[in-house]
């Protein structure tokens, strides 16, 4: 297959990006990182831009091997100058120019004419040559530009000694049908067009950056200039990512390949995200959280039995350790007991069953149930409770500036009953400390929490706490419109459970060993 070069301008156009500026030694960072990546081409940045900018690039130059190193040029001699200094002691270095060939920006921006614009073009081009062999040249706003003017800028150009043409689509203007014919053209239409690597550089103003350039590539181009995460001017530029793993996923499409590391990909997004504080989309594709994520129990089943029925990459080629199976309402039995299994715990089909009703009554209160939330399921369903201690009697006193305090009634295990009075910091703290003197146990409470589970003033109100003891932990609830009584309930069904446990091995709730 064809060779595909990945030009990454993330250090150049996505550093555009509103709020993304790196420093020096974050530039450099990132390039050392594409440099892993693998991608072909690096443009480090535009040298007029500023001394701190050409410094950058000649840092990357200097420092950062494998992959061409390109500085950004407008066609004009201070800037081809500029940014040849800041090239020049790299090992392998491009110079990149460009000039308008749209009317629009002729008239309006440049203030040119269309022979003027040639003439720029080709001087620049030729002043670029004089140092170096490898020169990219770029007709801003191609795409809103008459095609044969542009043919005849293209012509006149390779003539001059551009190695390779970009046809940039500059502000996400035209459709992939349209760019395809674009490139197909200009192949065409161009005389000396096959002396030369033609490129692509689209923006997403239209949501189409990606497609515009893959259909580039299936009418001829062989570069596609990127950034990673999508970043650039506006609405970004073509996802580096996403062309990658397209032509990798669609071979039999694109005819193409590319020497990127695509295990680098997910490390490389990371980088410039936390860099340039552009945080990335969950549903971004290839590399967003939700990219490799099933929630819905009929996918989570066909991946859990053949990952292709679902996915059509695999997580670990973009440098993840796995998919993610998100468990929430949608979730089914099979995602259940395979992150039960995960946890160590192999459960019967009637403990399955059991710990699934109580699973979907959690996951109707919250987006997504984590590993506590499992073992507490484990805790409450599975774990045979006895009710060693009961709540007979309850009350508490409190409010400024009177201390808390708590009058506890328990029935004990031998079936008497007990009376303590504690106080504590708050009445809830009077009410355990009236219950641990009567228990006897030693208890940590670890955690402790309570939220109503109906609307309005006599709301019912579930607590749910978390104790240790003896090197275990066990979860308890309790539910009560009056919110001291459902602590109390809550804490001694932990306490229960801590009690009826075995004392001759760790039992599996407890300690997540398994069994």
């Amino acid at each position: 297959m064809d060779r595909l070069y990945i030009f990454d301008t993330t250090l150049r156009d996505g550093e555009q990006s509103p709020g993304a500026s790196m420093t020096s030694d974050e530039k450099l960072e990132v390039a050392l990182q594409l440099a892993d990546l693998g991608v072909d081409i690096i443009e480090a940045g535009f040298p007029i831009a500023s001394p701190d900018d050409a410094g950058a690039v000649r840092r990357i130059a200097m420092e950062v091997k494998g992959p061409i190193i390109a500085g950004l040029a407008r066609a004009k001699p201070d800037d081809i100058d500029v940014a040849w200094e800041a090239l020049r002691d790299g090992e392998s270095v491009r110079l990149h120019t460009f000039i308008s060939t749209s009317d629009i920006h002729l008239k309006h921006q440049f203030r040119m004419t269309r022979e003027e614009a040639l003439e720029h073009a080709v001087a620049m081009v030729k002043r670029a040559k004089s140092y170096v062999g490898d020169v990219e040249f770029s007709p801003m706003d191609a795409t809103r530009s008459d095609w044969n003017y542009l043919y005849q800028v293209l012509e006149a150009v390779i003539d001059a000694g551009a190695t390779t043409i970009n046809i940039p689509d500059t502000v996400g203007f035209i459709t992939p049908i349209e760019f395809g014919k674009m490139i197909a053209s200009i192949r065409e239409h161009v005389p000396n067009s096959d002396r030369v690597v033609i490129s692509t550089h689209c923006h997403n103003d239209l949501g189409m950056a990606v497609s515009n350039s893959l259909a580039g590539v299936l009418n001829g181009a062989r570069q596609v200039e990127c950034t990673i995460n999508g970043i650039g001017e506006r609405a970004g530029n073509a996802a580096l990512e996403e062309i990658v793993m397209a032509v990798n996923t669609r071979p039999e499409v694109y005819q193409v390949e590319t020497h990127v590391d695509t295990t680098q990909i997910y490390k490389t997004s990371r980088l410039v995200s936390n860099l340039t504080g552009m945080v990335v989309q969950p549903n971004k594709a290839v590399v967003g959280s939700n990219a490799f994520a099933h929630e819905s129990g009929i996918h989570q089943d066909g991946v859990l039995k053949e990952r292709s029925t679902y996915e059509i990459m695999d997580a670990r080629n973009v440098g993840l350790a796995s998919n993610n199976l998100v468990l929430g309402k949608h979730s089914g039995r099979h995602a259940l007991r395979a992150r039960f299994e995960e946890m160590d715990y192999n459960l019967s089909d009637e403990e399955l069953n059991r710990a699934f009703i109580r699973f979907k009554e959690i996951a109707d209160k919250k987006k997504e149930i984590t590993t506590k939330d499992l073992e507490a399921i484990l805790a409450d369903e599975i774990v045979a409770v006895q009710e060693l201690y009961q709540v007979q009697r309850l009350q508490v006193s409190c409010g400024y500036p009177l201390k808390p305090t708590a009058t506890v009634s328990l029935r004990l295990p031998n079936g008497e009953e007990r009376e303590e009075v504690a106080t504590g910091t708050g009445p809830v703290d009077a009410c355990y400390k009236a219950i641990d003197r009567m228990t006897g146990m030693p208890i940590r409470l670890a955690e402790y929490s309570v939220h109503s589970v109906t609307s309005g003033i006599d709301a019912l109100g579930e607590v749910s706490v978390r104790i240790e003891s003896g090197g275990r932990t066990f979860h308890g609830r309790g539910a009560d419109p009056d919110i001291i009584v459902a602590s109390a309930k809550a804490y001694l069904n932990a306490l229960n459970k801590a009690a009826s446990a075995p004392r001759e091995a760790p039992e599996r709730v407890a300690t997540g060993l398994g069994v």
